[in-house]
């Protein structure tokens, strides 16, 4: 099998209802712009994969991935997984980018096996129990609102994305704990808005509502500082989300005690080959690999590995609530059936309509 094509698209989508993040991150905005891969082979497979730039993506490929491509074995994964490590020395690629095209690959792979990709990666199970994953929002009430909605759409798990104050964050995180009851599994993301004081005390008033994991805290660029977060919590502190080196960095946040579950993906961790060997790696320490939130490679992904927990689902209206990909009544999302990931696009459609490509 040889790669005989590769073709790229950058796309705009508008964002009917914009939402925000912690105070200091910008939030949607009205418009969602993506990048498609699409891989062609002598065989008549072809591999796609998805990101979030598109004027980038349709850059890098032009510029140096395309040529790269053209005429390899798209089954020698590894080898091609290592050609971009080494491109991303001098290029510094944007951290999506270290994984695009293997997950594209990944999807040549389990297509020609006629399989799902979970089957083919690891084949824990079929399906995985969700998490609902929230945006921002104004006030308490709100956020308790949208608990309640998620929890009677068969949601047993949510995970905020709160206000970026340690204090207000404090007391909002033990206002749902009290509204829940202590049967739902809560999280808290603070999207490394805190410095150590602020993250240690913030991680006590969860550690006392019995949240089942605290994510991301503070900057990930200092390993020292998570380390001393973690020998001075009991709640599980969950890291290295988006620290780049994938599974090399990794290993770095392991065995300095600088976490005690690590966050995995296709993303932002070398896609499909560099996610399983953070699994793996995590798996041999006892450790959990959570799965960050994404399409369908991370959800094949989250069904592959069995030292995950949930996947997360974004939350992002009130009126009704809406998540972002199919949950079913009691609470779980499955990939695709078909072989390989399951994307599917309407390839002249693209051509027409696509703002920028090669």
């Amino acid at each position: 099998m040889i790669i005989t094509d590769v073709k790229c698209y950058g796309l705009k989508q508008p964002i009917e209802k914009p939402f925000r993040w912690r105070n200091g991150l910008p939030g949607s905005g009205t418009e969602r712009e993506v990048g498609v891969i699409r891989i062609m082979t002598d065989e008549g497979i072809d591999g796609i994969a998805v990101t979030q730039r598109g004027r980038m993506t349709v850059d890098y490929f032009e510029r140096r991935l395309k040529a790269l491509l053209i005429g390899q074995d798209p089954l020698l994964k590894e080898k091609l997984w290592r050609d971009i490590w080494e491109i991303d020395r001098i290029e510094e690629l944007q951290i999506m980018y270290m994984g695009m095209i293997d997950v594209a690959l990944w999807d040549i792979t389990a297509k020609k096996a006629n399989m799902p990709l979970y089957q083919l990666i690891g084949g824990n199970s079929d399906k995985v129990r969700a998490y609902a994953s929230t945006v921002t929002y104004d006030t308490t009430e709100q956020f308790l609102h949208v608990a309640d909605a998620c929890l009677d759409r068969g949601i047993r798990a949510i995970k905020l994305h709160a206000w970026g104050d340690a204090r207000l964050d404090a007391k909002l995180c033990q206002d749902l704990r009290r509204h829940v009851g202590d049967d739902i599994t809560l999280m808290y993301d603070g999207s490394a808005g805190f410095d150590l004081r602020d993250a240690t005390y913030l991680g006590k008033a969860l550690q006392e509502a019995n949240y089942y994991w605290y994510e991301e805290p503070m900057r990930e660029f200092n390993i020292w500082n998570y380390k001393k977060l973690c020998d001075e919590l009991d709640i599980p502190v969950l890291a290295a989300e988006t620290s780049d080196g994938c599974h090399y960095n990794a290993a770095d946040f392991i065995v300095q005690g600088a976490c005690d579950m690590i966050r995995t993906g296709t993303f932002l961790k070398g896609g499909i080959t560099g996610a399983l060997r953070i699994a793996h790696l995590a798996d041999g320490f006892g450790m959990k690999a959570e799965i960050h939130a994404g399409d369908w490679a991370n959800v094949h992904l989250a069904c592959a590995i069995p030292n995950n927990t949930f996947f997360e689902v974004l939350v992002s209206d009130l009126d009704p609530v809406s998540f972002w990909q199919p949950v079913d009544a009691e609470g779980f999302i499955a990939p695709p059936s078909v072989p390989g990931i399951g994307y599917a696009f309407d390839w002249e459609m693209l051509e027409r309509t696509a703002y920028c490509k090669c």
